[in-house]
C-alpha cells in the first residue's frame, strides 16, 4: 500500500462532496508527470490525503482510499466539458482517472503547519516549484500529517 496527497479546489470538488457521493472518480487531472503517476503507482486500496488548494483554508482536509485503478478519463472526449482534450484518441487515451472512496474527513493540517514541521521538509508540497496535483506521500509523512490532526 502506499500513500498520495490528491489536491482539489473545494469550489469544484470538495471532501463535502466526495462524502456525499461515497465514491467518485477523480478526473480532471491535466499534468503529464501526475498523469503517470496516477497511471503507473496509484493502485487499489492505496491511502489518499484530501487537500483543499486555493481557498481561505487550504490544506489537508480528509482521508479516501483508491477503490479503481486507472482507466481513461471520459471527460477529455467530452466537448462540454472543461476537461475536454480535441487532441486525446479515444484508442489511445492521453488521461486517466483513478476512482475513491470517502474514509473520513479530518481536522484541518494546514499548508502553514505543513512547511512549519521539519519532519515534512522532504515532501514534495512543499517543495519550490512544485504544483501537482497528485503527489506522493512517504509512511513517515503520513504518520505525522495524522498526528497533526489531533484525531489519532
Amino acid at each position: 500500500m502506499a500513500y498520495w496527497l490528491f489536491k482539489t479546489e473545494p469550489d469544484t470538488f470538495s471532501i463535502d462532496t466526495l462524502k456525499q457521493q461515497a465514491v467518485s472518480c477523480w478526473e480532471g487531472v491535466r499534468n503529464y508527470q501526475a498523469r503517470n503517476m496516477m497511471r503507473d503507482e496509484v493502485k487499489l486500496g492505496d491511502q489518499v490525503f484530501i487537500y483543499h488548494s486555493s481557498c481561505k483554508d487550504v490544506g489537508v482536509v480528509g482521508m479516501a482510499t483508491v477503490v479503481k485503478e486507472a482507466y481513461p478519463d471520459h471527460f477529455q472526449f467530452d466537448p462540454e466539458s472543461p476537461y475536454y482534450d480535441p487532441k486525446s484518441d479515444p484508442d489511445n487515451p492521453r488521461w486517466i482517472m483513478v476512482d475513491v472512496e470517502y474514509q473520513r474527513h479530518l481536522r484541518l493540517v494546514s499548508l502553514k503547519r505543513i512547511k512549519a514541521n521539519p519532519a515534512l521538509a522532504e515532501m514534495p508540497l512543499v517543495k519550490r516549484g512544485n504544483r501537482l496535483s497528485i503527489m506522493p506521500v512517504t509512511p513517515a509523512q503520513w504518520q505525522e500529517i495524522l498526528s497533526m490532526t489531533g484525531q489519532f
